[in-house]
Formats: C-alpha cells, structure tokens, sequence
C-alpha cells in the first residue's frame, strides 16, 4: 500500500494530465453526440411538416383501358399555392392531345391554393383504347411547384408514359366493384317491384295447408304403429 501511495506522489503530474485528457476526449464525444442528436431532431421536425405533392396516373376498376389522373399530398405536412406546369417530351400530335384533356381539368390547369397530408384528388384522364399506338408514344412531363407554411418552396417532375400500361392484362373483376355491380342489380330489382311493373312470384303457405300437412303426418305414424303390430 506504502509503495502504491509512493507512486501516486511521484506520478501526480503524469496522471493529472492524462484524467485531464480523458475528461475532455469525453466531453468532445458527449458535444458531438448532442450536436448529431439536434441534427436528427431537427430533420425529424422538417419531415414532420413537409409537404410532397406526387402525380400519378391509375386504371379504373370497371375498365383498364380507362385512365384516370391523380395528384396527391403523401407528405406529412401541408401544401400552399400549388401550380402544374405540363409539356410534351414526345409524341408529337398525341401528345399535345393528352396536355388538352389534362388541361380541361381545372385544377390542373389553375393549380391549388391548399392540399391537406394525404388528400388526393383523382379526375378522368383519358380512354387508353382510343387511338392507341399514338398514345403509347406519348411521354408527358409535369411538373409540380409548391410551398410548405413556412413559405419554403418545393418542385417535383413526373414523367406520364402510358406505354408502360402495354401488355397488361385483368382476369376477372375486382371484388369491391363486383359488390358493387351486384348491389346495384337488386336496387334495380326491388324498385321494379315497388313501382307495380313487375310482381313478386311467391307460394303462399295457409291455414288450410298446415293442417292438411298435420293430417298426413298422423296418418303416417298410424300406419307405422298398425305395421310394427303386425310384425308382433
């Protein structure tokens, strides 16, 4: 123990500085630990309140061949002043024929002064079987500028190529709109009934056929007895 104290005594300079150098090598690691901390907490916020608005296009469930359009918020936070900016990167005439049917649609013609986190808006495009090979050559850009709260703004291109709906192909029809189609038949059937153009095919079940049945049944179980006698 005497020696170990001995060391101490000796050494108390030595040691000094290397517990000093390690106090601050820790307090370097804990700044920047902090600092990375408020980093990524500050991103976490930016995310948190950042808009991001996607366009996209969507076959119907009723009929593939029709095309509609869709512009939706799938970011966490608010977008103002949104405005489209369409142009054609190829496809000549088609082109400038789907731009036209985009643009009858007014919010994408003037824009939108708000779209909420996760609001969508979905309007008809245009009929894919109709003049077709002149559509598949067609790519259309569109651009989308927007602002967040803070007024920080935002751009994002989308390319609409409806070649890549080539080859594609639906077997059967989907569930919900079959649901649908099939509620749809017995609103049609149960308004024709009420409105006297069709009557209602029913077998009416009266007093006088229960007992009939009633009758039958007895005279069943006698014959039943008056043969299990016999047999005895």
């Amino acid at each position: 123990m005497e020696s170990f104290l001995h060391f101490l005594n000796q050494n108390a300079g030595a040691l000094t500085v290397i517990f000093t150098a390690i106090v601050t090598l820790s307090t370097v690691v804990y700044a920047l630990l902090t600092g990375f901390l408020v980093h990524e907490t500050r991103k976490m916020r930016h995310v948190q309140t950042e808009p991001r608005v996607a366009i996209i296009y969507r076959t119907r469930d009723e009929w593939i061949a029709l095309v509609d359009i869709v512009v939706k918020n799938v970011g966490l936070g608010p977008a103002y002043e949104v405005k489209f900016d369409i142009s054609s990167l190829s496809g000549g005439a088609a082109a400038d024929s789907l731009i036209d049917e985009l643009k009858e649609r007014n919010f994408l013609r003037m824009g939108l002064r708000y779209l909420s986190p996760r609001q969508e808006i979905c309007s008809f495009f245009t009929n894919f079987s109709e003049n077709l090979e002149a559509k598949m050559s067609a790519q259309i850009l569109i651009n989308a500028s927007y602002k967040n709260s803070t007024g920080k703004k935002y751009s994002n291109e989308y390319l609409i190529d409806l070649s890549e709906l080539k080859g594609m192909e639906r077997i059967g029809e989907p569930p919900l709109y079959k649901i649908a189609k099939n509620i749809e038949a017995i609103k049609n059937d149960i308004s024709k009934f009420a409105s006297g153009f069709q009557r209602l095919k029913a077998d009416i079940y009266t007093s006088d056929d229960r007992e009939k049945e009633e009758t039958d049944r007895k005279a069943y179980l006698e014959q039943i007895r008056q043969n299990q006698q016999k047999v005895e």
